[in-house]
């Protein structure tokens, strides 16, 4: 009997950077990009669990490293980058997932510090990802992903300004896309509905609780909240081969809330 072929890795080779990789969809990202052949630099601000999980997945058999990173700040992007180059030579995926936000309330009950370090983390983050970047992205002809949100379509009630932190990215999304076309990097991104992260209760601005969760839900059509894993593949999707004719995209991953 013939062994099938077993199925090519749709990231094999490529030099990854994913951006709050330590927890949450960032975490999910890491492993998924990892399984399908990517060296993946796990950034984040915490480096326990960042470096928990770059052992877990060298202890799979892949490659991968850990780079504290503050995005909001340039020296720490620039310093990523440079620690990407210098341990796998080239830069071909920018995950830029890192994220923050506000507790669920009202807009004028929001502080300026809180808005301030939204906007430096949501926002200024591509900024500076996208001076440290895209020189080398340019050379591997790479692209970047951007993980937005459902509420920089819809705003969410009590997410004013976290949902215009994400409408933010998706414009510089399609601007970044049209700009760099030129120099064939592709720039897309994903919005996801609520998800299970760690930041749930702060997006329900109420406890995690099932009578809670079950309000949140009912706006949802596939009746669910979003998975890691779910924007875990569609990253995956946007930075693959497969995708080369895409760039501008802002793919929801909600189970169509925004129809």
């Amino acid at each position: 009997m013939n062994t099938p072929p077993s199925p090519a890795l749709r990231l094999q080779g490529k030099a990854a950077i994913i951006t709050g990789a330590a927890s949450g969809f960032g975490r999910a990202t890491a492993q998924s990009f990892a399984r399908e052949g990517a060296l993946v630099v796990v950034a984040d601000l915490q480096s326990g669990p960042g470096l928990a999980l770059v052992s877990e997945l060298q202890q799979q058999g892949h490659q991968a490293l850990f780079v504290q990173c503050d995005v909001s700040l340039e020296d720490s992007v620039q310093a990523l980058v440079q620690t990407t180059i210098a341990a796998f030579g080239q830069l071909d995926v920018v995950v830029n997932n890192a994220g923050t936000t506000h507790r669920n309330k009202p807009a004028l009950a929001v502080t300026s510090q809180e808005f301030d370090r939204m906007f430096a983390v949501n926002v200024k983050s591509l900024y500076w990802m996208a001076q440290a970047a895209v020189p080398h992205l340019k050379s591997s002809k790479g692209c970047m992903v951007n993980v937005a949100s459902t509420t920089g379509v819809r705003p969410g009630p009590g997410l004013t300004w976290y949902s215009a932190s994400k409408a933010a990215m998706i414009n510089l999304t399609k601007g970044l896309a049209l700009e760099l076309a030129r120099e064939q990097i592709r720039v897309n991104a994903v919005c996801p509905m609520i998800g299970e992260t760690a930041m749930l209760e702060q997006f329900m601005g109420m406890p995690d609780t099932p009578e809670n969760r079950q309000r949140f839900l009912a706006r949802i059509p596939l009746g669910r909240f979003t998975r890691p894993e779910d924007v875990a593949e569609a990253v995956v999707y946007l930075a693959s081969d497969a995708a080369s004719f895409l760039t501008g995209v802002c793919l929801d991953v909600d189970g169509g809330r925004n129809i």
